[in-house]
């Protein structure tokens, strides 16, 4: 297992401790979501008491293991519809890694010359609510392309485990997941009319945009919300402006700012890192329980401006 894999891994078990510990997860949901990640009964005894959670059973976790999934509490309707007649919308595929890649488009209409954005998704894979994202960015003018890291597998329509798709994810390389988005972005320049490239990720999908940008000097800006911070060694290769978009409460991921802020400045890179009053992690997703409609809309306005002024310029 890569370093950069144990991160991703270790990413999202933090992530299904911390809603386990905040009520988001009953308890049988959290051990059943351990074996997945764990793969099996053993593994997730190891990891859980890697997190230092103690009194789970074996046989608790055998009967959480064939448990059925607790079903995700989701709300809102999308943002933009995709039969607006200001943007086009409609799937692509690329090839990478030996495997036909999915991805969603969405583009103001005509082939008027436009920046580029990728959108990389959460550890959710590439849902409803992702799709929105890119058309939110159509509607602003920018052809945004969300490529579906689920591709591998039949791509995150074919779950209806959410567990499933986290468990995947977590568990592929993060050398696989950039060389799919490193093959979208090439992807994306083939577009018509795309002039300048971007990025923008959450969560999980935030991490590899903070990754992304130490990897592809090409890109202008990239806004990475709430994600892992990169490795700070790898910092003086960005190239990119970066806007970082984070809850004040997320603890767990702002632990990571201060250091990265070190490397940043140290580097020389034009940067924001952002914190949100009253907001927590994944605050900006319309479709979840933590979202945080007056974080959300100043961030997606920061963001904006930020795209404004050192992608669109």
């Amino acid at each position: 297992m890569t370093e950069y894999k144990q991160d991703l891994f270790r990413y999202v078990a933090e992530e299904f401790t911390e809603d386990f510990h905040e009520g988001e997860l009953e308890r049988r949901e959290f051990l059943r979501r351990m074996t997945l990640l764990g793969g099996g009964v053993v593994g997730a005894r190891t990891l859980i008491a890697s997190l230092g959670i103690a009194g789970v059973s074996a046989a608790e976790l055998a009967q959480a293991q064939t448990a059925p999934p607790q079903p995700d509490k989701a709300s809102g309707a999308g943002m933009v519809d995709p039969r607006d007649p200001s943007i086009v919308v409609g799937p692509v595929t690329y090839t990478a890694n030996g495997f036909t890649n999915l991805a969603y488009v969405a583009r103001p209409a005509g082939n008027a010359p436009a920046p580029g954005i990728l959108v990389i998704h959460e550890n959710k894979g590439l849902q409803p609510h992702i799709q929105d994202v890119a058309r939110r960015l159509a509607k602003a003018g920018y052809i945004a392309m969300a490529p579906d890291l689920m591709s591998k597998v039949g791509g995150t329509q074919q779950y209806i485990d959410t567990a499933q798709i986290s468990s995947y994810l977590a568990q592929v390389s993060g050398d696989e997941h950039i060389v799919n988005l490193k093959a979208a972005v090439a992807v994306l320049k083939t577009q018509p009319g795309v002039q300048g490239l971007g990025a923008i990720g959450f969560c999980f999908g935030g991490g590899l945009a903070w990754r992304l940008s130490t990897e592809l000097p090409e890109l202008k800006a990239v806004v990475p919300f709430y994600g892992p911070a990169p490795d700070t060694a790898k910092v003086p290769d960005i190239k990119a402006a970066v806007f970082g978009a984070y809850g004040a409460t997320d603890t767990r991921i702002n632990a990571g700012i201060p250091p990265l802020e070190a490397a940043l400045k140290a580097a020389g890179a034009a940067y924001q890192l952002k914190q949100y009053e009253g907001a927590g992690h994944a605050f900006n997703n319309d479709t979840g329980q933590s979202y945080v409609k007056s974080a959300a809309n100043a961030a997606w306005a920061d963001a904006m401006a930020w795209f404004m002024k050192y992608l669109k310029s």
